[in-house]
Formats: structure tokens, sequence, C-alpha cells
């Protein structure tokens, strides 16, 4: 069985106001004394898994790759609490939220590479301050990684439109289930990308892109998959940062059967579907608008659906690599709770609605992040 793993990044914020907090280098800090002190309590060199990111009010955590769901759960749930722990140490909370609600002015992260970002990409860059959800599935090789690439592409807009975690941005409502997408979207690599047909032309298209200058090194190739540059892996990045822990369990489970499922079409001689990367392009906007509150583009015809149909459709696209895995039960329930009561950014509105004040949205999901609420 294919093992998975997944990265979150998570908002750092004021525990009372809500406000995000430039608090990342005391947040690692103490990650490091605590895995230190653990370490030498166990006679082991100790460490952990959280790291920067490009902005100071976020910091990043990685599971390790596992082959169960359930165990992909605990992960989340142990570094999400681990996290809020090392974060308190610096007078802050952490918030699984794809974008601050309220408004913001972000530091950039210190460092040479994020220099060169800020320098390269000015305003684009200092105004990015998004959390997503990366979600790795092994591969055999990079040939079977990029005809996996080449075949879940019409597919990964559904992704977004699940995770819809981020309707505000600087204290307004976007009117979009994802604005993260919307944002992360202005940098030049980001987004779906063509058809490759092979490992070859990937890595040709990959060392063009950086021979360019506009990117400094393969780590810039934000497409919405790629295959991994540390790891045996494709990477799907389209998600944003789910508010439930159970969220980003229920993606993995469809990642992974996507995965399977292009995997096996692709040993199979079957071609990949030849969607124009303008048309994925209205897919992605589309599923960044709606979220799951408004239509999708269907990603087998490319036409206007509602979420259910779209939902459905991938579902059973991916039905036999799921019942092969033994997630099929949990990705039925899954989808079935997110229609009935709607994924973060549907939570966040109802709770602006009822709390009256985007303080107590940021103060409420920060306690549920680490499943207080």
């Amino acid at each position: 069985m294919r093992s998975v793993g997944v990265e979150e990044e998570l908002l750092l914020v004021d525990e009372d106001t809500g406000e995000p907090l430039a608090v990342a280098g005391a947040v690692l800090a103490a990650a490091d004394r605590a895995a230190g002190a653990d370490g030498a309590e166990n006679g082991e060199e100790g460490g952990h898994t959280f790291e920067a990111e490009l902005q100071e009010e976020q910091v990043e955590f990685a599971t390790k790759p596992v082959t169960e769901m359930g165990e992909l759960r605990d992960e989340i749930v142990r570094w999400r609490a681990e996290a809020a722990r090392h974060a308190a140490v610096a007078g802050a909370a952490v918030a699984a939220v794809a974008t601050s609600p309220l408004a913001v002015r972000p530091s950039m992260s210190p460092g040479r590479r994020y220099a060169w970002v800020a320098r390269q990409f000015g305003m684009t860059a200092q105004e990015q301050l998004t959390c997503g959800c990366h979600v790795h599935v092994s591969v055999e090789s990079d040939e079977e990684g990029v005809g996996v690439l080449d075949r879940i592409r019409p597919w990964l807009p559904v992704l977004t439109a699940i995770s819809a975690n981020s309707p505000f941005w600087q204290g307004e409502d976007t009117l979009y289930g994802s604005y993260r997408s919307r944002v992360w979207n202005r940098l030049p690599s980001a987004g779906p990308v063509d058809v490759f047909g092979s490992a070859d032309r990937y890595h040709a298209e990959v060392r063009a892109m950086v021979d360019s200058g506009v990117l400094r090194d393969r780590g810039m190739l934000w497409f919405d998959a790629r295959l991994s540059a540390s790891y045996p892996t494709v990477e799907i990045r389209v998600a944003d940062v789910c508010l439930d822990a159970s969220t980003p369990v229920l993606l993995a489970a469809l990642v992974r059967a996507l995965v399977e499922t292009a995997a096996r079409a692709w040993q199979a001689g079957e071609p990949p579907a030849r969607v124009s990367t303008g048309l994925l392009r209205l897919a992605s906007w589309q599923a960044g608008r709606s979220g799951l509150d408004g239509p999708l583009l269907h990603p087998q015809t490319l036409r206007e659906a509602s979420p259910e149909e779209a939902l459905e459709a991938l579902y059973r696209h991916v039905e036999d690599a799921l019942a092969d895995s033994g997630d099929e039960e949990l990705v039925r329930a899954g989808i079935a709770g997110l229609l009935e009561h709607g994924n973060g950014a549907r939570v966040q509105r109802a709770l602006l609605r009822s709390e009256g004040d985007l303080a107590s949205v940021v103060r409420h999901c920060a306690r549920r992040t680490v499943g207080e609420a």
C-alpha cells in the first residue's frame, strides 16, 4: 500500500485578540528546547518536525509517512497539540485557518532564500500569508510519478473545494471559499500545468524554468502537483489547511486513491485526459470561489455542476482504489459530513454570524484546531 504524509501550515495568533503574531522564531526555539530535553531524558538525540515558513506569523509541521489513515489522524492531532504547546511559550495560539480573518501586515522570515523571494516577487511575497495543506503519496519512480501528475489534473479543483477554509482577508469577507488559492496563484509558477508525457520532459521543463532566472531553485516550482524534490513522492498542493483534523485525513485518503487510480491507468497505457490548462484554471478559480457552497466545474465534463455531483464523480473515479486500501467507508462518511455540515469556510462564516466579530472567530478556530471546540 502506498504511504502518505501531510504537511500543515498553521497561523500563529494572539490568544485574546486573534491577531497574527510574528513569533515563529520563538516557537521554533521552544520546539528545539523541548526536543533537546526529551532527547536527553530518553538518552537520544532530540528532534522535531517544525519548520519556518515564508512569514513569521506561521509555522509548518510534517507527519511521518504512514499507510493507515487512523495513524495519520493521530500524527496530525499530535503535532497540532505540540505546535500549540510551543506557541503558548511565545504567548500565542495556533489556528488552522488558511488566511487571517483579521487585518495583518505580515513579517517575512529571516534568511537568504526568503530575502531573495522578497526582492524578486515584491508585494506578492509581502502579502503572501497563506496556510496550505500538502499531501505526499509514494510512487515507485519518476516515470510513474509523472504518469500520475498527468492523470490527476482535472480532479484537483475538487480537493480545493473540499478544503476551502479562507473566506476572510484583511478583515473583509472575500466572497470566496478559498481565497488562499487566489492569493497563492499570484506567484508565477503556481497553478495547473500541461501534460508532460514523460519524466524527461518534466525535468526538462523544471530546468528551463529555473534557468530562466525568474525562480531561484526547483523548490519554487509551485505547481498544483509536482514530484517532490526531497522524497520519492508526488506532492499535491491545492488544499487549504483544514480546520478540523479529520478533514486532512479525508483529503489524504482521496489523494492516495487518486494517485493509485492514475498509476494503474498509466501502467495500462491509458492516455490522460487532454484538458487544457486554461480550462483547469477556470475550474480552480470556480472551486476557490464556491468551496462547497456554490457550483463547481465537473471534473469530467468541465461544465457547471453542483458540489454533490462533483464529489460523487470523484468518489466513483477512485472507488476501486478506496476499496483496496480499506478507506471506502471513511471517505463516504467524510464526504457526507462535509456536505451536511460544511467545510472551514462555511464554519467561519457561521461563527461570524453567531459571534459577531472576527476576533471571536479566530479564538474559536484556535480551540477547534486542537480539538477543544
